[in-house]
């Protein structure tokens, strides 16, 4: 998704060189609080003010649930292809879809630094409606705190998420099995060389854009067609090779995948080698792993294909019954290489 515009973003209900979350810091509190929640934070998430109450009451519904929180603490704010706000949304939803679920309702937490421009809240706000109404979930509670300059880095988002998962659907690592085929749904590496290329102020001739994008409707095409997913994973923090490496240990499987059918974008690929970096190991926001049967994997390469956030999925290995080393890649000349976890975090504050 692309970033909010400022020439697209609805008005703004408060003057937005007012400057609340300064006042909020130094024992502004009362007035200025609810001014801020009731004037700018519920209007632009299109949420409605929950009066005295201080937890949404929700409808039962059947089916199981699925729970999942993550906090948000991004470096820049505002990045090529989205800000903290889509992001936000998009890991919470991409987190229940993973397993299944079909995100219905979010939690939003923000952690405001005195100082932030209400213009900046205001366009990330926005963006995360934006987000939400594209993957239609609701807002249904939240909370606003304020902490001193240079105590908070701008803006800190916490976003918690609830889903339903349907009946006959049971993805997880447990699953997976020998023969299964692995499958990736776009290219890798893009959203944390976006966060690194704008954080560091790198040009690229063709400018890399984040993959942040709501990967729920891909995985419930998946399931109406009828493809028995064995297992799905988001590539966000470790990249794809965390993700394999963390299933093939979990199930007692190996793990074998190409090199040359793994889809890297050349600007992308230039990046990483200029920086030091493995695009195996970078974080994606958009994009996901799947194992599914051999037999199936055609058509769930159909499928996939039919979706934006997925029209580049691919092949890129199998399932073995050999456990150790638990992932390995076969490179174009047939040498094999070992690919093992990251040993700590390879590029900070991208998510």
């Amino acid at each position: 998704m692309s970033d909010t515009s400022a020439n697209n973003l609805p008005v703004c209900p408060l003057p937005l060189d007012d400057h609340p979350c300064v006042l909020l810091a130094h024992g502004g509190g009362g007035r200025l609080m609810h001014r801020l929640l009731d004037e700018l934070i519920l209007p632009a998430l299109g949420a409605e003010s929950a009066g005295a109450h201080d937890a949404a009451v929700l409808e039962a519904t059947e089916g199981r649930l699925a729970f999942t929180t993550d906090s948000f603490v991004v470096n820049p704010l505002f990045f090529p292809g989205g800000n903290i706000g889509h992001l936000a949304v998009h890991g919470t939803v991409n987190d229940l879809a993973m397993s299944g679920a079909i995100a219905k309702q979010l939690s939003v937490g923000l952690i405001l630094e005195e100082g932030l421009p209400l213009a900046d809240l205001w366009r990330i706000l926005c963006s995360m409606r934006e987000a939400g109404a594209a993957a239609g979930i609701r807002f249904v509670t939240g909370d606003t705190k304020v902490v001193d300059r240079g105590k908070g880095d701008g803006l800190f988002v916490n976003t918690s998420g609830l889903g339903v998962i349907a009946d006959g659907v049971d993805i997880r690592p447990g699953r997976v099995q020998p023969g299964d085929t692995v499958i990736v749904s776009g290219d890798l590496g893009r959203h944390g060389m976006a966060i690194m290329a704008s954080r560091e102020r790198l040009s690229f001739e063709t400018p890399i854009r984040s993959d942040s994008a709501d990967l729920g409707t891909a995985v419930q095409t998946l399931l109406r067609a009828g493809i028995d997913v064995h297992c799905l994973r988001d590539l966000t923090r470790g990249g794809l090779a965390s993700a394999l490496h963390e299933i093939a240990v979990a199930t007692r499987v190996g793990i074998r995948i190409e090199q040359a059918r793994l889809p890297v974008a050349e600007t992308v690929a230039g990046a990483c080698e200029m920086l030091g970096l493995d695009p195996l190991y970078v974080a994606c926001e958009g994009r996901f792993v799947t194992f599914v049967p051999a037999a199936q994997s055609d058509q769930a390469l159909d499928v996939l294909h039919g979706h934006a956030v997925a029209e580049q999925a691919t092949r890129i290995g199998e399932v073995i019954d050999t456990p150790r080393p638990p992932v390995t890649m076969t490179s174009s000349i047939g040498a094999r290489r070992v690919i093992d976890m990251l040993s700590g975090e390879q590029l900070p504050r991208i998510c």
